[in-house]
């Protein structure tokens, strides 16, 4: 029989189901719908979250940046935001803070429907860890193939690639943009010295235009 468990974090509400099946996990995502709660299912365990009001500035940034980039630099991307990815087969599922194609973007852009049965997953996914889940969301992202995650905790950045193994690994560079200094890019989320958000992305866009043209 299902149990239940619920916990406050910060602002951020967390409510963890233990002995969910695939089914009860399909029917909460249609009874949610357009409801701002992230769903993670991994085999039997559904937790559900609301974010924060951190967790979502944090979110809006990081899409901001990456997107003036890719225009400033021309690199065609194609958000899926915080699109539910899941697969029966393997019985597990989320939805990311943001995801990016990059390399596969030509596979998927003019795709208004994803289907990871079919289609490739996300070159790049984001999370904002600024709580943690109960659920090994990482894990998750492994078993779906997403290549590359940038995880941000509200102070340091990180990079994992996907090895041939299935486990990511810490880097110092990104796969998706290779030529990007990940820890100068990092610096413009930091709320130190605190700037209003037009002022942070017209400063990154200045600095991403003083970059080494790509090779």
């Amino acid at each position: 029989m299902p149990t239940t468990t619920a916990r406050r974090t910060s602002t951020e509400q967390r409510f963890l189901l233990e002995a969910a099946d695939w089914l009860t996990y399909r029917r909460i995502l249609e009874a949610l719908g357009d409801r701002h709660v992230f769903v993670t299912y991994d085999r039997g365990r559904l937790e559900l979250m609301s974010p924060s009001p951190e967790h979502e500035t944090y979110k809006g940034l990081v899409r901001r940046l990456i997107e003036t980039l890719a225009l400033e630099l021309d690199v065609d991307i194609r958000s899926g935001g915080s699109t539910t990815f899941n697969r029966e087969d393997l019985d597990r599922g989320l939805e990311p803070d943001e995801c990016y194609w990059i390399r596969n973007e030509p596979l998927v852009w003019d795709h208004l429907e994803v289907d990871l049965t079919r289609d490739p997953p996300p070159d790049l996914a984001i999370e904002i860890d600024v709580t943690s889940s109960s659920i090994n969301r990482q894990a998750l992202y492994a078993a779906l193939g997403v290549p590359e995650l940038w995880r941000y905790d509200g102070t340091r950045l990180s990079v994992l690639l996907l090895d041939p193994d299935g486990r990511y690994c810490p880097a110092e560079r990104s796969a998706s943009f290779p030529f990007l200094p990940m820890q100068e890019f990092a610096q413009f989320l930091a709320t130190d010295p605190p700037l209003k958000e037009n002022e942070r992305v017209r400063r990154f866009r200045d600095w991403v235009r003083r970059l080494p043209p790509m090779k």
